[in-house]
């Protein structure tokens, strides 16, 4: 899950605070300039204010957490906002509104609930000590793009201005929780609606009827495994035999490029670490039990994938443990679901069932389909395939910063431990956004993936900080306005 930073508004200091941080600003300053960035509207200004026919059209694919829910019925936010009125988890009626529902036997698809997706996360609201304070989330990024009103108001990118004619950025939001199959099927969906409505505009503004339409995709985290199925399956589903679904590359006819930023294309050892000790964000947010996040299909299609070596065993850490994706193992270790420390969430996500062991039978039966979804979602993923060739694929991904990137578990008590680090960008490696075969097989001097990529670029910025960077914004930017089609 994306890390966020916090950062005060405007209306939370008072004179004497601000006179205090003005002079602090000024002393740092005085002592020295910083790296020198470049001037974005010198660059950008003139093709962001070209809207022809020419320039595609955008979306961006938030990651997970990266898209508000609601609770339409109550009105409650259920995230996106620690202050007010929210889903508390650590309240009965929080955590029941924050969970996907379970039952036994039922597919995941049908396991439904009132929750709705309810916009892209600019940032998160939280109250320290009464006093109102954000988390940034997807603020640099909807300002790169010059989305909705996030278009350049404020900050390091108040200088690129797309023109008042700016109408084809667009941001899908979806339930992060849910299936990523799930996910691509209603992107679908998004990209047919967008499709007629900006050939509706073309029709309008420059006269040309039922323009052959196609996208660029800007999608972070876990938004480029939503994107990269989409582009390879289309809606296809997962075949219900086991089988792999068919590459037919569907989803890349509406789709000329495809910018993925720290996609954890081979998964993350946070992910396996969160779903067994649960969520805290920190002083001023809620902790998520490890149940909670547990009825969540989407992380498990998040796991580290076993064959690189991520998990070993803690008396001999040279020993591979390749049963992340196993129910047995999860039920074996207690992790998870399986957790009998987990009983009274079960009891408080499960309140008309009044058996213990009944509730310990039905997360058990969710655990179980939650992994083999994931096992065959990744498996889908990770089958090489070279792209079309109307299709571009680039990777923006982080490197310098270290990242978790193995765990041990001791197989006698399932006691679960962080190993070591590598590069990466503080919640996914290197490795995985590229998603680097060699990792835990044979050395080669070159790349060696399941996906084609067009080119990668590399940024000394952790996760979510990076969609801030000026480097990032450059070379989006001249990707999307600018790179020859």
């Amino acid at each position: 899950m994306s890390p966020l930073r916090f950062r005060p508004h405007r209306s939370a200091f008072g004179p004497a605070v601000v006179s205090v941080l003005a002079a602090c600003v000024l002393l740092v300053v005085g002592c020295s300039s910083g790296p020198p960035t470049s001037d974005l509207s010198a660059l950008y200004n003139r093709s962001a204010q070209y809207h022809g026919v020419e320039r595609n059209p955008v979306i961006l694919i938030p990651g997970i957490i990266g898209s508000k829910l609601r609770h339409a019925p109550s009105d409650t936010t259920v995230w996106g906002a620690f202050t007010g009125e929210y889903a508390d988890p650590q309240t009965p009626s929080g955590a029941r509104l924050t969970a996907l529902p379970m039952r036994e036997g039922a597919p995941l698809s049908a396991l439904r609930d009132s929750v709705r997706p309810d916009g892209a996360l600019e940032d998160v609201n939280v109250r320290v000590l009464g006093l109102p304070v954000s988390l940034d989330a997807y603020i640099g990024i909807l300002r790169s793009l010059g989305i909705g009103g996030y278009r350049d108001e404020d900050g390091a990118l108040q200088d690129v201005d797309y023109g008042p004619d700016h109408f084809t950025c667009f941001q899908f939001d979806y339930d992060w929780r849910r299936d990523n199959v799930e996910n691509a099927r209603r992107l679908h969906r998004f990209i047919q609606r967008k499709r007629a409505y900006v050939q509706r505009e073309y029709e309008e503004r420059f006269g040309v009827e039922d323009y052959d339409v196609t996208f660029d995709l800007v999608a972070h985290s876990m938004g480029g495994l939503v994107a990269r199925y989409y582009l390879r399956y289309g809606t296809t589903g997962l075949p219900e035999d086991g089988s792999p679904p068919e590459i037919t590359w569907a989803g890349a006819e509406y789709v000329d490029r495809a910018v993925l930023v720290g996609t954890p294309s081979a998964g993350s050892a946070h992910a396996l670490e969160q779903l067994v000790h649960g969520r805290d964000f920190g002083r001023f947010a809620p902790e998520y039990a490890p149940a909670l996040l547990g009825t969540m299909p989407s992380l498990y299609q998040l796991l580290p994938r076993g064959r690189h070596g991520a998990l070993r065993a803690a008396a001999d850490t040279s020993v591979v443990v390749d049963s992340i994706y196993s129910a047995s193992f999860w039920r074996r270790m207690e992790w998870g679901l399986a957790d009998p420390d987990q009983a009274d969430m079960l009891r408080t996500l499960l309140p008309s069932v009044d058996d213990r062991a009944a509730r310990r039978r039905i997360a058990h039966d969710h655990l179980r389909k939650s992994l083999s979804r994931a096992r065959r979602f990744t498996a889908a993923l990770d089958t090489p395939a070279a792209r079309p060739d109307s299709l571009a694929l680039m990777l923006m991904a982080g490197d310098a910063t270290p990242t978790l990137a193995r765990m041990t578990v001791d197989r006698t008590t399932g006691a679960l431990a962080p190993l070591d680090d590598a590069p990466g960008d503080g919640t996914v490696l290197r490795s995985s956004a590229l998603m680097d075969e060699r990792v835990g097989g044979r050395w080669a001097p070159t790349l060696r993936s399941p996906v084609d990529w067009s080119h990668a670029t590399f940024l000394f910025e952790s996760h979510v900080e990076m969609t801030a960077d000026p480097a990032f914004t450059d070379n989006l930017l001249y990707y999307l306005l600018v790179h020859p089609r």
